[in-house]
């Protein structure tokens, strides 16, 4: 069983930025794609980032050149720096890891338990 934990959420005004952490734990594992996912009230969980386990990474269009997300793979954890933020950003924030254990090494899905990213106008 793997464990992601998102942490550095809060407040902030309009401009400012906020650096989002998620840590991945358990006994034995590898981490394939990490990403982060936001959902706003009554707003559908939608995909902000993605990086691969070679460093790849891919922004929905309303954050490119705003956002950047980044690993470490030695800590097992993904980042997603935020800067210019606007209002509409607000969201509870997610991530998702595609993460690979024993006894099969199969595939599989983790999510974090979000963390809430509030701009202020």
């Amino acid at each position: 069983q793997v464990q992601l934990v998102e942490s550095g959420g809060g407040l902030v005004q309009a401009g400012g930025s906020l650096t989002l952490s998620c840590v991945a734990s358990g006994s034995t594992f590898s981490i394939d794609t990490m990403k982060w996912y936001r959902q706003a009230p009554g707003n559908e969980r939608e995909l902000v980032a993605t990086i691969s386990s070679g460093g790849i990474t891919n922004y929905a269009g309303s954050v490119k050149g705003r956002f950047t997300i980044s690993r470490d793979n030695a800590k097992n954890t993904v980042y997603l720096q935020m800067n210019s933020l606007k209002p509409e950003d607000t969201a509870v924030y997610f991530c998702y890891c595609d993460v690979r254990s024993p006894p099969d090494w199969g595939t599989r899905g983790y999510w974090g338990q979000g963390t809430q990213v509030t701009v202020s106008s």
